[in-house]
């Protein structure tokens, strides 16, 4: 008895020590979000990435995530837990959690990093972003061709270039159809906050704006819009199809799965290596949500076509001729935007009256 109590023990510690060894074969990857995963904008899409690389490698990954992380201190903080908890690899979703990505980095180089929407790399910092202003254009050109009172408002979160490029490729392919429209701009200084959004939506309502542009994550300009009546809505991030065919009448998708996927294979097969991503809608990384049937036939057509030649490269959404804000030549006919030019953006173009906030 004693025999067998002896070989069931020794059984029991193999199986035991195989199974804390396949736990350590598991590749643990790390999210740090910005809002709560179920914003229905931003952070819901940067999750549904997260859920994509549990489906691609099943029981190889092991995923871990933090929401409603705040920029700043608190960043690095949550950063410094996820690399203590043993993150091979670890996504920061969110522009101001840059300069904490590389800080802890620092600390920590055995382990990956990807940082969203910024600029710095290092040795084990990676950077991503998705070219949005491809998909403000399309907005642009529907919200110029459908508004009544040619007047389109814009929910803006912070004053950085990733939200400038934006509003500034909305006005130029609004402007493109509507030689009258005019754009009012109100900084929200959120990226999520229902409350805020709302009130700024709804006062741009009452300033004569059919047309609400959003670069900020919740639902709540769109269920504003709803409220008012004869007010049109894109969705943010994600399609928020639920406030379709109106007043959402597409919308921007950050479609973040297959890089997620494509980067964790990287670092289980040893192939890692930080480099700077910049795609957009013909990379699939941002995708038009269906335009509804609230938008006329032939401004959807047109609109697909836009779509089209971006996709193909055909065209880019910053060709000249264009001013900046106080007359100056930016680029003369013909001319696109360079990369760098448009990666620390921090100009309107000619025709939007608003200033940009300093901080």
């Amino acid at each position: 008895m004693r025999a067998l109590k002896s070989l069931l023990t020794g059984v029991a510690l193999v199986a035991g020590l195989a199974g804390a060894a396949q736990a350590d074969d598991k590749t643990k990857v790390g999210f740090i979000f910005v809002g709560p995963v179920g914003d229905g904008g931003w952070t819901y899409e940067h999750n549904q990435g997260r859920l994509a690389v549990e489906e691609a490698f099943g029981d190889k990954v092991e995923t871990i995530y933090q929401e409603s992380v705040p920029e700043g201190a608190d960043a690095e903080r949550a950063i410094t837990q996820m690399a203590l908890a043993g993150a091979d690899l670890i996504f920061t979703t969110s522009f101001g959690y840059m300069d904490a990505t590389l800080a802890v980095a620092e600390k920590f180089p055995a382990v990956k990093f990807e940082h969203a929407t910024g600029y710095k790399t290092s040795d084990n910092v990676s950077n991503y972003s998705a070219r949005f202003y491809e998909g403000r254009a399309v907005q642009g050109h529907i919200a110029g061709k459908m508004t009544k009172t040619n007047t389109v408002g814009y929910i803006a979160s912070f004053p950085i270039p990733e939200v400038i490029r934006g509003i500034n490729a909305a006005y130029i392919h609004a402007k493109k159809v509507n030689p009258d429209v005019q754009f009012k701009i109100i900084w929200a200084y959120t990226w999520f906050d229902p409350t805020k959004e709302a009130d700024a939506a709804k006062a741009l309502i009452e300033q004569g704006a059919d047309v609400i542009l959003q670069h900020t994550d919740s639902t709540a300009p769109q269920a504003a819009a709803k409220e008012a009546g004869n007010v049109i809505t894109f969705g943010q991030a994600s399609d928020m199809a639920e406030y379709g065919p109106s007043p959402r009448v597409s919308s921007i998708i950050d479609n973040w799965g297959p890089y997620y996927v494509a980067r964790t294979q990287a670092v289980m097969d040893g192939s890692w290596a930080s480099v700077s991503t910049w795609d957009g809608i013909g990379a699939g990384m941002v995708g038009i949500g269906e335009i509804s049937d609230a938008v006329p036939a032939d401004v959807k057509a047109e609109a697909e076509a836009l779509r089209d030649s971006l996709s193909d490269g055909s065209y880019h959404a910053f060709t000249g001729p264009l001013n900046k804000q106080d007359g100056s030549v930016w680029l003369a006919e013909g001319e696109t935007a360079d990369d760098g030019t448009l990666a620390g953006m921090n100009f309107y173009v000619e025709g939007i009256e608003a200033e940009i906030p300093s901080n």
